[in-house]
């Protein structure tokens, strides 16, 4: 590849099919470490041709030509991904669950394993409402984009949702997603641990991913290091369990006594935020679940009926 006023240009233009130019923008996200590079060129293909990805997969195997309007776009987005920006700044959107939501800049960006915890707390409601609650009262800590707390909308309409995020960018995502979607959510600007003091006994399900790296930690992927927001990270301690504790503590104010909570939390992390749960005397039938690769990622806790 050759450079232009130090921009890495790509080896295709017009007289090249499509299949041929998502295949370079692959080899060259690939080499750049992407590990998902063959998904995010025929994502940024899509995103630039306003198709969805199959449409493109669909072309690529016809050897369709690749449209003028492609080559410029598709490369300076590549160029950028390459650089390790996130696949879904440059598209705007993150997939969660059945939603599709609107991310950037300012804002955590939902990955796949915290699909699995916003199903855990689908699965404790549900529960809640086969025990008699017709409309049980949910709400998330640390909201960020809204993804956990519209997924539970979305997938139980019964529900009565509440949400909160700290970041004021973070919030301006949020707000956006809630207006996208349509759905009901209270959401709402500010602190996570002194938050809905008009609900206090009366909450069925908390939710929470909360930031919880260790202060030490950096994390790996520079998409995460680099672009994540420090606020949604760092759990303000060596064991990145200070905001988790106190965000914890919160929820079993919130909660009534039988309620439930879900947090989720590190690998590294699935004995001792139980153990710390355990050690405050607030909740019973403390458990640990994995995530769909089988790693530790979200503790369930009950609230204790007799604190």
């Amino acid at each position: 590849m050759g450079t232009d006023s130090g921009r890495t240009t790509a080896p295709w233009g017009n007289n090249r099919g499509l299949y041929a130019v998502v295949l370079a923008a692959a080899d060259r996200l690939g080499a750049s470490g992407v590990a998902s590079a063959r998904h995010d060129a025929t994502a940024l293909a899509a995103h630039v041709l306003g198709c969805s990805t199959s449409e493109v997969e669909r072309a690529m195997v016809l050897r369709s030509p690749a449209p003028d309007a492609l080559v410029d776009r598709f490369e300076a987005l590549v160029d950028e991904r390459a650089r390790r920006v996130p696949l879904q700044h440059l598209t705007g959107r993150a997939h969660f669950r059945h939603l599709e939501l609107e991310v950037g800049p300012g804002v955590f960006v939902p990955r796949p394993e915290t699909e699995s915890v916003a199903g855990h707390a689908i699965e404790a409601i549900l529960a809640a409402i086969a025990a008699g609650t017709a409309h049980p009262v949910v709400v998330d800590l640390c909201t960020g984009s809204g993804a956990i707390a519209l997924a539970i909308k979305d997938e139980v309409p019964t529900a009565e949702v509440h949400a909160i995020e700290l970041s004021p960018e973070a919030h301006a995502w949020a707000a956006r997603n809630v207006e996208r979607t349509g759905l009901e959510v209270d959401l709402r600007l500010g602190d996570a641990i002194t938050s809905f003091g008009e609900l206090a006994g009366l909450v069925d399900v908390v939710v929470s991913n909360p930031p919880y790296i260790p202060t030490g930690a950096v994390p790996v992927d520079p998409e995460v290091a680099d672009h994540d927001p420090a606020v949604a990270l760092y759990g303000g301690s060596a064991d990145g369990l200070a905001i988790p504790r106190l965000v914890a503590a919160r929820a079993a104010h919130l909660l009534r006594p039988g309620g439930v909570l879900v947090m989720e939390h590190a690998d590294s992390q699935g004995a001792s935020l139980p153990a710390a749960l355990t050690a405050s005397g607030n909740w019973t039938q403390v458990e640990d679940r994995p995530d769909l690769n089988g790693r530790p990622r979200a503790t369930v806790a009950t609230r204790d009926q007799s604190s």
